[in-house]
């Protein structure tokens, strides 16, 4: 008897407790504007803080089919060396809800940007000398 429940919460998601992550191929500025425009043109959804210099936003969700049961959501864009990182993060819903938008986002900037420019080869290590034959 206790299993249907525990079932349910299996199947149906559970809230967020961590944040979704993915890699960019894209500048940060690119991304963080394509995020901005995204959230605030593609789904029409408030944006109630942003700091383009942090590339971060935080916005209020509106789950599809339930308008009336907004909840704030955050997406963050951070450069680590050659890497773009995007995290986005709806404490309150199923992870689901994360991965769509991550997802909506990356198929974004490859519409709009074209294929992602290639990055540089680190460069070959040195031969090792052989020495004296």
């Amino acid at each position: 008897m206790l299993a249907l429940p525990f079932l349910g919460f299996l199947l149906l998601g559970h809230p967020a407790g961590a944040r979704v992550e993915g890699e960019s191929g894209y500048t940060k500025n690119q991304t963080y504007s394509a995020a901005l425009r995204y959230l605030r043109v593609d789904l029409g959804y408030e944006v109630v803080e942003k700091d383009p210099d942090a590339a971060y936003l935080v916005f209020r969700y509106l789950p599809p089919g339930q308008p009336k049961a907004p909840s704030n959501g955050t997406l963050e864009v951070v450069e680590r060396g050659e890497s773009v990182r995007v995290f986005v993060r709806l404490p309150s819903m199923p992870e689901y809800h994360e991965v769509v938008l991550r997802d909506g986002l990356l198929k974004k900037l490859r519409d709009e940007y074209g294929a992602p420019p290639q990055r540089k080869a680190p460069p070959a290590p040195p031969p090792e000398d052989a020495g004296p034959g």
